[in-house]
């Protein structure tokens, strides 16, 4: 059976991409899915040859027949995101395809139409197959797309033979974070000792545990506030959830995203080394079956 380990952060910044990075050099037989596709970034170290692409279609949108259309201005009125213009313009970015426009138009002028909102790929990469994405300017249903990334993620990991699918979730508690998490075997939360990074990290494992995910912690950048560290580890003995590790900050991870590697390739040095018994904790916790895993909920 194929096991997802996701890691979220509730928060940019935290350095969630680096460790997804590292686990994925270190893993032996997964496949890797970057589900943060409002702005993709595992590409820039992975580095893919992309083999295959999709087409994403989000919300529909409004599309007028001028032949048929009277401007009898109904549908102007009806839409409360003021996307039709009085020209009979639809402004494709203003439009949330809710359909008002066509359920009010009493010459049937108006249909809702799909619209391409992105692209999502699979590639290989030097650890194995990648799929990512890119989700158009100003484009909702970014929970959608993160969805069609996991799917066709447990798709390839079946296909060839992978035991295990590393997500890179997106930051934030919205439906994209929902739908990179829902179905997982393990979230790992990537947090770090700020103000921000201690209330994120508070709202995601929530989201985390109200879908009965079980959760994990690593603290990052642990020195930049020794007092707030504590308190996130007292947060987390508190509420049951496993501290896997509390990293230093050091430079060693901005040359290594300078370098377009991973840092467990890029050094050998103690940021590689705590990266490593990160990933060793979660793989023991991995190879559990799910009792053993439901007792971190």
């Amino acid at each position: 059976m194929v096991k997802q380990l996701t890691v979220i952060s509730g928060k940019g910044g935290t350095g969630k991409t680096t460790f997804t990075s590292s686990f994925a050099a270190l893993a032996q037989n997964a496949v890797i899915a970057d589900c943060d596709v409002d702005a993709a970034d595992m590409h820039l170290i992975l580095q893919p040859e992309i083999f295959e692409t999709h087409d994403f279609y989000g919300l529909d949108v409004a599309s007028v027949n001028r032949n048929l259309c009277t401007d009898c201005g109904i549908c102007v009125s009806s839409c409360r995101f003021a996307a039709i213009c009085s020209d009979k313009v639809i402004d494709v970015y203003k439009c949330e395809g809710c359909g008002v426009c066509e359920y009010v138009c009493p010459e049937n002028a108006v249909s809702m139409i799909k619209k391409k909102a992105g692209e999502y790929y699979c590639s290989n990469t030097r650890f194995g197959p990648l799929v990512h994405a890119k989700l158009g300017v100003g484009e909702e249903a970014s929970g959608k797309l993160v969805s069609e990334v996991r799917s066709r993620a447990s798709e390839l990991a079946e296909e060839s033979g992978k035991d295990l699918i590393v997500v890179d979730g997106p930051p934030g508690t919205g439906c994209a974070v929902i739908a990179a998490t829902t179905g997982t075997d393990l979230v790992l939360v990537v947090t770090e000792p700020t103000k921000s990074g201690v209330h994120d990290l508070e709202r995601v494992v929530q989201v985390a545990r109200h879908f009965r995910i079980p959760v994990v912690v690593c603290i990052n950048k642990c020195d930049i506030n020794d007092k707030l560290s504590v308190s996130i580890v007292e947060y987390c003995k508190n509420n049951g959830i496993p501290v896997m590790g509390m990293l230093p900050y050091d430079d060693v991870v901005i040359e290594s995203m300078v370098a377009g590697k991973s840092v467990v390739e890029y050094s050998d040095g103690q940021i590689s080394e705590s990266i490593r018994l990160v990933w060793e904790k979660l793989e023991d916790l991995l190879m559990q079956d799910k009792a053993g895993l439901v007792q971190l909920l």
